[in-house]
Parts: structure tokens; sequence; C-alpha cells
């Protein structure tokens, strides 16, 4: 018999519970969210209602000038170069300084960016773009077809996964770069200027989403023309105010590292110079966020999480605070080490499945299986989230047309089958100690690791440990790291660790997991690698088949399913989104994957 602790496990569920809820200062949270979110109200844009004696007033239309002044609860880990960056807190910088050839809208569907216009060959084979014209980068120099090339080309080059480079599925497709990152030839035949801008894409086989890899951002050549790929990262391009040069509508002009970062309007910017002057971005507390807002320090709160769902009832009672409310794209993983990576590979940079050293604490897919079904994530919801999430039950977002749950495992919480499945594979309690053993009779001890600034996820931890617990299981529960050495660690694969918690922010171009879930992909941090699983992503992309939707749909559909049975990682739930920003803010139209839609067009309604 196992010590139980369901309900010491209960009592604290209770106590989280309550602590939140005197915060919130209000215990209904089943609140709707607004029937249209992209509005904001304004009782005087449409020249009705009359001004109170001695207020000022609102400007009735968009105008110049003005702070705003943005949230976000961890600070960039420094990386402002778009082929080398990995958080989505140096995202927050980059979505407004850089730029790619095509954008998105509300449909998903591709739009014209730096590029106005394109083409495709019969065989898709081939695509030509059409660029923007007098497009000025912030430094004033022109944009050309050569910044296309001379970004891929560097994405290709030998030297940028050794760098740090996890980009390389933009240019793995593309014609000719085995040969060139292999150093076979030093022409890289994927991407050719046809003129100063005429940029043309070569795929080495019928491709049937050319404009997802097209859809890189855009870095200038006569930037970093002269500095070689290995020494790119640390290059004060990429790093420091004033020499992060984009072509977006704010330029990167001045920080105080982990503290502040302050965007200023690019005056030259190719569709009509901002409304506002500046967006300074503040590195703060999740805790005080809510205050902040309401106080009128901090205008907006945005990616990667936004609001607390425990402060939606507060945030919203504010009056003069407009939330957007929509399924996120992404989610948060209990992530299963499979394997680690050697030193030597470590040191140089190498992610080589042949080297790789399987994990032997967790190399059973049922003893994964059962640890899933050990998972309160219903729980999870509902005390952390306040039921603002919904549980997956597969790695591709819900928004695809490719996300299809019929036939994966749904591992509802069930303690009970969960410490059957561990009985019956011989993991039981041979000492008395309360914790289970390995089939051989020796200790079983899972490292459990996981990064500080997400609330949430700090809080999920403890919980998670105590639900494993509850089945025997021994979790070593670490202390939590600072995000950026909390990756580096997980990148480099210490040896010793079993089970890690992260969250991803998906892209919104294919459903195509590849990025994450592939073999080779940089993100894989479980290090899976299932041949089965290589081979159905590869059929889901292979022409002439993968060009039907309702092809590739069956077979993510069979790839959804394998993975859901050999389990890389837990999918512990999809959280809201829960964007806010003032009402002095206008001009804000979300995508669903973005709050940060045409920011040149923001504008707030108290500038001078």
């Amino acid at each position: 018999m196992f010590k139980h602790r369901l309900r010491l496990l209960l009592i604290s569920l209770l106590l989280l519970l309550g602590l939140v809820l005197a915060a919130c200062g209000n215990e209904d949270d089943t609140t709707e969210p607004q029937d249209d979110p992209g509005e904001t109200e304004d009782a005087n844009k449409d020249g009705e209602g009359q001004e109170e004696e001695g207020e000022k007033e609102e400007a009735s239309g968009p105008t110049s000038g003005g702070t705003l002044t943005g949230a976000m609860y961890s600070a960039p880990a420094g990386m402002f170069n778009p082929i080398f960056y990995e958080e989505a807190y140096e995202a927050n910088i980059l979505s407004f300084t850089h730029e790619s050839l095509v954008g998105q809208n509300e449909s998903l569907e591709f739009i014209p960016g730096l590029a106005k216009d394109w083409e495709t060959n019969d065989d898709q084979t081939e695509l030509t773009m059409y660029l923007e014209e007098g497009v000025k980068w912030h430094d004033g120099e022109e944009f050309t077809a050569d910044d296309v090339v001379f970004t891929y080309k560097s994405i290709a080059d030998p030297d940028y996964v050794a760098a740090g480079g996890i980009r390389t599925a933009y240019v793995t497709p593309l014609l000719g770069y085995e040969e060139y990152v292999n150093g076979d030839t030093d022409e890289f035949q994927g991407v050719e200027a046809v003129d100063d801008y005429t940029v043309k894409f070569k795929f080495a086989e019928p491709n049937i989403n050319p404009l997802y890899y097209a859809s890189f951002t855009i870095i200038p050549e006569h930037v970093f023309g002269d500095i070689p790929v290995s020494e790119m990262p640390e290059a004060p391009e990429s790093r420091q105010p004033g020499q992060v040069i984009g072509t977006g509508p704010f330029k990167f002009s001045e920080m105080v590292e982990r503290e502040q970062y302050v965007l200023e309007r690019h005056d030259d910017y190719w569709q009509g110079a901002a409304y506002l002057d500046k967006i300074v971005w503040k590195v703060v507390a999740q805790s005080v966020m809510s205050g902040l807002l309401e106080s009128g320090e901090i205008d907006f709160v945005a990616d990667p999480n936004g609001i607390q769902p425990a402060d939606f009832e507060l945030v919203q009672g504010l009056g003069n605070i407009t939330i957007i409310e929509q399924p996120d794209f992404g989610y948060q993983i209990m992530g299963f080490k499979h394997n680690h990576r050697t030193a030597d590979d470590v040191e140089s940079g190498t992610l080589n499945p042949d080297n790789w050293v399987p994990n032997e604490k967790l190399s059973n897919p049922e003893v994964r299986q059962a640890i899933a079904y050990a998972i309160n994530r219903e729980g999870l919801i509902d005390g952390l989230l306040y039921g603002r999430g919904a549980i997956l039950n597969s790695p591709i977002a819900k928004q695809f047309w490719a996300y299809d749950e019929s036939e994966t495992t749904n591992y509802t919480y069930d303690p009970d089958k969960a410490a059957s499945m561990l009985d019956e594979l011989g993991y039981v309690d041979t000492n008395d100690d309360g914790f289970r053993e390995d089939p051989d009779g020796n200790e079983w001890v899972l490292n459990f690791d996981y990064p500080t600034g997400n609330e949430l996820r700090e809080k999920s931890a403890p919980l998670i440990e105590q639900m494993l617990e509850e089945v025997g299981i021994n979790v070593n529960l670490r202390q939590p790291k600072e995000m950026s050495a909390y990756v580096e660690d997980l990148t480099n694969d210490n040896s010793d660790w079993d089970l890690y918690l992260i969250g991803w922010s998906l892209g919104s171009a294919d459903p195509d997991p590849t990025g994450l879930w592939g073999t080779m992909a940089a993100y894989n941090f479980s290090r899976w690698n299932n041949p089965d699983s290589e081979d159905l992503l590869k059929q889901a992309l292979k022409a002439p088949d993968a060009f039907e939707q309702d092809y590739r749909k069956e077979v993510y559909k069979d790839w959804q399913k394998l993975y859901s049975e050999d389990l890389p990682a837990v999918i512990l739930y999809a959280q809201n989104s829960l964007w806010a920003y003032n009402d002095r803010l206008q001009g804000v139209e979300p995508l669903p994957f973005t709050m940060y839609n045409d920011p040149h067009l923001w504008w707030v309604n108290d500038a001078e």
C-alpha cells in the first residue's frame, strides 16, 4: 500500500485557489468573452455624448504622437537577430522591428508583406516573388532581393546550427541545400535574386506550401554581410539597440537590460510612418501586471501569455481596459526526456540521433502513459486557469484543419489506472518507503525541472509532483531556473534530466509539427527519435499526394495517434490568450495568433 496523498493534494489545491480568489476579490469565474474583442468603446468617437466639465476632449481620429508602454514578465535573453532568437520575449521586440515577405490574415491566408505579389510554376518547384520598391532599412539603406538571398543563405550556412541557429526547417526543402550545408559547394541554388526587386525560391521537389518557406523574417545583407555566420550571435548588430536594423515601423533604440526596452518610430517606414512616437517595454512580475494596468503605468499586456486568468474578473471590472480572449496558438507541456545527447555533441553543437543515449528511466512508453493518467489536467485548467483553457490530445493547434483527436488517447485523470499499469510493469514499492522501485529493484527517482517567470507554470510544477507521488512515483522537483539559463540547460541535454516544463507558441502558417517534433528539430528537447513518426511527417509534405488537403489530414491523423501512444510529452493544456490594453490605445485589430497587427496604425487618444 502506498501512502495516499490525495487529501494533501486537494487541500493544497483549495488553499491555492483560495489565495487566488482572494486576490481576485470575485468568486464568479463564468464571465463570457466579449462578442467583438477587436472593438474599443469610446463614447465620443461618433460625435455622441457630452463631455463632463473639465474633461479633456478626446481625439476623434488617429493623431500622431504619444508613448505606449507594454509589459512582459521575463526579460529577453538579448538576441535580436531574427535568424537566431529563440524566445517569445525577444519576439516582442522583433515583431515591431522586422518583417517578412508575406503575412497572414484572420483566415490564416497568406497576404502581401515585403513582397507585393508572387507566382509559382506549374509543378510548384519555383516560387517567384515581386518585392515592394522603396522600402528602407532603419539606417536608410534600401531593401532589395539581395537581402532575401542573404537571409536564406545564412540559415543554410554550414556553421549556422553550431552557432545556435534553429530555423533550418525553412531551408531544408530548397534546391541544393544538402550540398551547400555539407560544404560541397559555395553556391546556394535555393534562393536567387532575379533583379533588385524579384527573388526566386527553388525547391528540390514540388512543394505543397511554398509561401510558408518564403515567410521567414528578413535581415540586412549590408549589416551582416562581412560577419561570419559563426560570429553573428555575439555581434553587436544582433544584440545592441541602435545596431539592430530592420524594416519594421519601429526601431530598437535603447535599453536598460532586463528592465526596459525602447522602440522609436521609423519615420521612413514604407507603409507610412507610425502614429506613435515610442513603444516602451517594461519587464515586470506577473503578479503586479494587473495593478499597473489599473494605474495606467502600463498600457498593454500581450505575448507570450497576457494577463493571468485569476486576474480576469479584476481587469474586466476596471472599465478602461479591453480584454481580447481567444484560443491560444500553443500549449504547455510536461516533456519526457527519451534520450540525451553526448557531451561531445553538445560541445560541437551537433544533433546526431545515432549518438543519443536512451534514458532508461523513461524508455518504456507504458510508463510514460501511466504518468499521463496520473496528471489531473482538467484540475489544472479549473484551478489555475479558472476554466480559461482547454485540454489538447494532440500537439497540433485546434484552429488548424489538421487537428484530429478521434484516434488519439485522451489521458483522463485516473490515478488508479496509473497505479495498476505501473504495478503490472514491475514498478512496485519493495522497501515500504511509499515510493516505487524499478523492475530490477533499484531506486526510481524522476528529476523534474521547470523555469521561473510564468506563474502558472511555477504553480503547476509542485501540483504535478504531488499528483505523481500520489501513485508512488518519487519525484525530485528541483529549484527552478531563470528562463534563459533553463533553455540553455534544456538544449544542452544535461544527462540527469527526466521531466521538464515548457510552453510552445505555434506558428500559424501550416499545421506541420516537424519544427517541434521532428527528430532533427532543435526544439525537440525530448530527443524523440521515432522512425514511424519521421515517415508520417515526410508523407504529409510529399507531392503530389500532399497537394490534397484531405490526404494530409489522414496522414496527420495517423501521426497524432502515434504521438499520443509514444508520448514525447504530456500536453497539459492550451491556455486562452488573454491580451489586455488600455482604452487610450486605439486601432487594435487582433489576429487569431497575435495582437501585434499593423502597429503602425495604433494611436493614443491623448496624444499631444
